[in-house]
């Protein structure tokens, strides 16, 4: 196995793990919950805790990915996260439990950024999109988590020896993982990420020199300025109808990733938060029928995952994000619009398969918006996307008391469209200005 496909299984190993522990973790909330002796109330707060531990930690890792490089980080908080993960088992009650959730979700916040600063480099380096595969890894992860979990339920496990075993696979695994991935803190230079679809025909006269740009070194000079290169999947000309990069200043690049971050990372929020209860209140299914709707979405979403990097080449990241939007719009729509249970589904796995290869590629983009300091525009789109799946589902909840839950879940039919309209996005580089 060469240098750099064992750097791509390393990453993919981290995203797997991520995926893997939280997955052991949302099985065992219940248990933590009886454990805490924690009302309904009372545990909504202390769930709280994780994603503003997500938010702070994606915060944290700016600078720091810039500073000491994604791979420490990664082996740092690849390791914190296994032990934090084994603290919340111990809580016994609120008090106990609410900072050590904190503390888990700031090392998988750093951890998030980081990998995905060390996928970009990866992709870089491969030429050709492979970042959703490794987004692929970590809903896998969290679907084999959330199954043994449940297993660990099943035998009467408690969950501190649950969590336990998840911590310590995941330590095992990014201690070993950890030895492959690529050395150095990666360059900043948006040449490295110009790579076309393969049936590539670049625009007339930009034609750029086989040998120069496979290295990833300078293209001819003006020609990311002019918007010929075509970048990472997001850029690329197809046929005879080129979409150029377009050069913007940082803060506008980031804005607009942010807006599909969160846009993104609500429905998903919105999703694994509502669907069964909207199933199960609002169409009356029973309590095992309900929870198929989020299993549906999790199985497309995964399979999209796997099969993305391949779009991505051929299509284009705008493209296929801008037809996903559609897509995506076009499940709620019917999950939303009916009230027949397995319509509903339907339109939820529509939607799975629809939002897949979203969040990845906008990611990735995040990684590129600031070639001088890669890592500070990756943490503040990440930032942003967590902070919206933060607050998203507790805004549906929230109306859902004044319009009801059906109508509440129907604004994730907006931000679908918005995906399809803000696809353009994906196309544009910072190149005029930076964040102070």
């Amino acid at each position: 196995m060469g240098k750099l496909r064992r750097a791509r299984l390393a990453v993919s190993t981290y995203f797997g793990v991520m995926g893997l522990v939280g997955g052991v973790w949302m099985a065992r909330i219940p248990a933590i919950k009886a454990q805490a002796q924690l009302s309904d109330g009372t545990l909504g707060v202390a769930l709280f805790a994780l994603p503003v531990g997500l938010v702070l930690g994606s915060f944290a890792a700016e600078r720091l990915v810039d500073r000491v490089g994604d791979v420490p980080l990664m082996r740092l908080c690849g390791i914190g996260m296994g032990v934090t993960i084994i603290v919340p088992g111990l809580a016994r009650n609120l008090a106990e439990l609410m900072p050590a959730l904190l503390v888990y979700g700031g090392f998988c916040g750093m951890l998030d950024v980081s990998q995905n600063a060390h996928g970009v480099r990866v992709e870089a380096a491969y030429q050709r999109p492979v970042i959703t595969s490794m987004h692929a890894c970590y809903s896998l992860g969290a679907i084999l988590g959330a199954l043994a979990g449940g297993a660990f339920a099943w035998a009467g496990v408690g969950p501190f020896p649950s969590l336990l075993a998840g911590g310590a696979v995941t330590g095992l695994a990014t201690i070993a993982a950890g030895r492959w991935l690529l050395p150095g803190k990666g360059s900043a230079h948006p040449a490295q990420n110009t790579f076309p679809p393969h049936n590539t025909i670049p625009a007339q006269g930009t034609t750029p020199a086989p040998g120069p740009l496979a290295q990833g070194t300078t293209p001819a000079p003006g020609a990311l300025a002019q918007g010929t290169i075509p970048a990472q999947g997001s850029a690329g000309h197809h046929g005879d109808d080129p979409i150029p990069v377009v050069a913007r200043p940082v803060w506008q690049v980031v804005l607009g990733l942010g807006v599909l971050a969160i846009a993104g990372l609500v429905i998903e929020g919105a999703v694994g938060d509502w669907s069964a209860v909207y199933l199960r209140d609002n169409l009356g299914t029973s309590a095992g029928f309900a929870a198929l709707g989020y299993a549906a979405f999790s199985v497309t979403m995964t399979t999209g995952r796997m099969v993305g990097d391949w779009f991505v080449h051929r299509f284009g990241a705008v493209r296929l994000t801008r037809a996903m939007g559609v897509i995506s719009t076009a499940g709620l729509v019917a999950a939303l619009a009916t009230r027949n249970p397995v319509v509903t589904i339907a339109g939820l796995t529509l939607l799975g398969a629809g939002l897949s290869a979203e969040v990845p590629q906008v990611f990735a983009a995040g990684g590129r918006a600031d070639p001088q300091r890669p890592g500070s525009g990756l943490a503040k789109v990440v930032g942003m996307g967590y902070a919206g799946q933060t607050a998203g589902p507790a805004v549906i909840g929230t109306l859902a008391t004044l319009i009801g839950l059906r109508l509440a879940f129907g604004i994730t039919i907006l931000l679908a469209a918005l995906i399809a309209v803000a696809a353009p996005a994906l196309g544009w580089r910072g190149g005029r200005s930076r964040f102070a």
